[in-house]
C-alpha cells in the first residue's frame, strides 16, 4: 500500500474538470486528498484500499465530506476583472456611453469610499457574494483611496478568498473631478507604494494569496509621467499590473490623438507591459498590439458583459487564444458587467463569440454578416473561467488534479437547492457532459452548496458539512 500524504481534508464525488486543453471532462466518483498546504496530493478511486485508510482517518478527524446525489465538484472560479467599489451601483445607467456613465455614476461613487464605514460594508458584501457563487479568486480594482483599498483587500483575506488588489491611480487634474483623483503624480506614486507596502503586511495573514497590483485606471485618467513612475514601481517590485486598453471607441481613440500610437503602445513605452499584466477588454487592439501584447506575455481579461455595453464590439478572443497564442482569463467588470457571477460571464462568453461568427445585421448576406470560426464552446468558456484565468495569473489551480490547489465548489443540481436543473433520467444523466453543460447554463448561487480556497473552507453548506 502507498504511503498517504498527511490529509487536511478529504472530499469524495463525482466532478467535472479540464485535465489538459480546453474539454471538460467528467470524472467518476474519486477521493481528493489535501494535504496541509492546500494542495490536491492524491487523487484516489474510491474502491480502493489507499481510500479507504484515508477516507477512515479523515472521517475520525473531521475532515471528510462525502458528495449527495446529484451534487458534483467543480473547480472554483477565476474573475479577473472586477472593479470592487462599483458593486454598489451595479445595474445602473448601463444605457449611457462610457465617458458619461463615468463622470454622472462612477466617479461620485467612487468618491464616497474615503467614509470607512461605507468602505467596509459595501466591501464586505461583495466578498462574500462573490464566495457564495464559487468565485475562489478575484481581481480587484479599489479606488484612489489608499485606506479604503487596504479595506478591500483585509476583508477579501479574513474570508479566505485569494485576491489581486489595486489601488487606482488617477493624477491628470485635467482629466479627472477635482474632488476625486490622486492629489498629484508624485503623491499617486508614493500612495501606490504605500499601498504595496500595506499589502504584503496583510499577505503574511493570508495563506490563500493576497496581492498588490499596480493600477493605472486607464490611459485617458493618467499623465505620461504617471503612467512611467508607475512602471518603474511594478519593475522594482514585480508587483502585478491592471489597466484598460482598447476598451471602446472613446478610450481606444483617446490614445492615438493624444500620442499618435495606440494604448498599447503607450503602456509599452512606459514600463507597464510584463507577464504579470492585465488588461481589460482589448476589443479594438489591432494585430501589431496584440504581437506586442503576446511579446510581453500580457494578459488579457474578456468582459463579454461590459463589452456589450461600452465596447460597440466583440473581442475576438479565438483568435487570441489560437493565432495569438494570448492567455485569456474571463472578468465580470462589476459594473460595467451587471451581474456579480462569473456563471453568467461564462454564458455571455459563448453569446458574444457566437453573435460575432455569424454577425447581428440581418440586412446583410450571410457570408458577409459574421467572422467565421469565431465561436467558443461552454466548455472553452469554462477554461477560461477556471484554470486560463489561474494560468493567466500564475496560479497552478483551476483544475482538479494532483499538484493543484484545491480551490473548489460543490455544485447541487437536485431541488434541495431551490434551483432544480431540468435533470429527469438520473441513470442516464449521472456523470454526463450534458449534465456540466446544464451546471454551466443554468447554475444560480442557489445551487453553489460549499465552496473551498487552498484547501480551506469559505463557504460551507447549508446546516453544516456532510460527513
Amino acid at each position: 500500500m502507498a504511503r498517504l500524504p498527511h490529509i487536511a481534508l478529504a472530499v469524495e464525488g463525482p466532478a467535472f474538470t479540464t485535465v489538459t486543453g480546453r474539454t471538460v471532462e467528467a470524472v467518476p466518483d474519486r477521493l481528493y486528498l489535501v494535504d496541509s498546504t492546500g494542495v490536491i496530493a492524491r487523487v484516489l478511486d474510491p474502491a480502493g484500499d489507499d481510500a479507504a485508510k484515508a477516507r477512515h482517518a479523515a472521517e475520525i478527524a473531521g475532515w471528510y465530506t462525502k458528495l449527495e446525489p446529484g451534487q458534483y465538484l467543480l473547480p472554483g472560479l477565476v474573475d479577473t476583472h472586477i472593479h470592487a467599489p462599483q458593486w454598489a451601483q451595479t445595474g445602473t445607467g448601463l444605457d449611457e456611453p462610457l465617458e458619461v456613465w463615468l463622470d454622472k455614476y462612477t466617479f461620485p461613487l467612487e468618491a464616497r469610499f474615503s467614509d470607512p464605514v461605507w468602505a467596509e460594508a459595501v466591501y464586505s458584501d461583495l466578498v462574500a457574494t462573490l464566495l457564495r457563487l464559487g468565485t475562489t479568486t478575484a481581481v480587484y480594482y479599489g479606488t484612489v483611496d489608499t485606506e479604503a483599498t487596504l479595506t478591500l483587500a483585509a476583508l477579501a483575506a479574513k474570508a479566505g478568498q485569494r485576491a489581486f488588489v489595486g489601488k487606482v491611480v488617477a493624477d491628470d487634474p485635467g482629466a479627472n473631478p477635482r474632488w476625486y483623483r490622486d492629489s498629484s503624480t508624485r503623491a499617486a506614486l508614493a500612495e501606490t507604494e504605500r499601498f504595496l507596502g500595506g499589502i504584503g503586511q496583510l499577505a503574511a495573514k493570508a495563506p490563500q494569496g493576497l496581492y498588490g497590483v499596480v493600477t493605472p485606471r486607464f490611459i485617458p485618467s493618467c499623465t505620461l509621467e504617471g503612467l512611467k513612475g508607475l512602471g518603474q514601481i511594478a519593475q522594482q517590485t514585480g508587483a502585478f499590473v491592471q489597466t484598460h486598453v482598447s476598451e471602446g471607441d472613446w478610450e481606444h481613440h483617446f490614445s492615438l490623438e493624444r500620442y499618435g500610437v495606440s494604448g498599447t503602445v503607450v503602456l509599452e513605452q512606459a514600463g507597464l507591459l510584463g507577464e504579470r499584466t492585465i488588461l481589460g477588454h482589448v476589443v479594438h487592439a489591432s494585430d501589431d498590439d496584440l504581437r506586442r501584447l503576446y511579446a510581453h506575455d500580457a494578459v488579457i481579461s474578456h468582459c463579454p458583459h461590459s463589452n456589450a455595453y461600452f465596447a460597440s464590439a466583440v473581442a475576438p478572443v479565438r483568435r487570441m487564444l489560437d493565432e495569438f497564442k494570448l492567455r485569456v482569463g474571463l472578468g465580470s467588470d462589476i459594473s460595467g458587467g451587471f451581474s456579480p457571477s462569473l456563471w453568467q460571464t461564462i454564458r455571455q462568453a459563448v453569446i458574444s463569440s457566437r453573435m460575432l461568427q455569424a454577425g447581428v445585421d440581418a440586412a446583410r448576406a450571410p457570408a458577409r454578416r459574421g467572422r467565421p470560426g469565431s465561436a467558443l464552446t461552454v466548455d472553452e468558456a469554462f477554461y477560461l473561467a477556471t484554470a486560463g484565468g489561474a494560468e493567466a495569473l500564475g496560479l497552478k489551480a483551476g483544475r482538479l488534479l494532483e499538484g493543484y490547489l484545491f480551490d473548489a465548489q460543490v455544485i447541487d443540481t437536485t431541488s434541495a437547492t431551490g434551483n432544480r436543473l431540468p435533470l429527469f433520467d438520473e441513470a442516464a444523466d449521472a456523470g454526463s457532459h450534458g449534465v456540466f453543460e446544464k451546471i454551466a447554463y443554468l447554475t444560480t448561487a442557489a445551487n453553489v452548496r460549499q465552496v473551498w480556497v487552498h484547501g480551506a473552507q469559505a463557504v460551507p453548506p447549508p446546516g453544516g458539512a456532510n460527513h
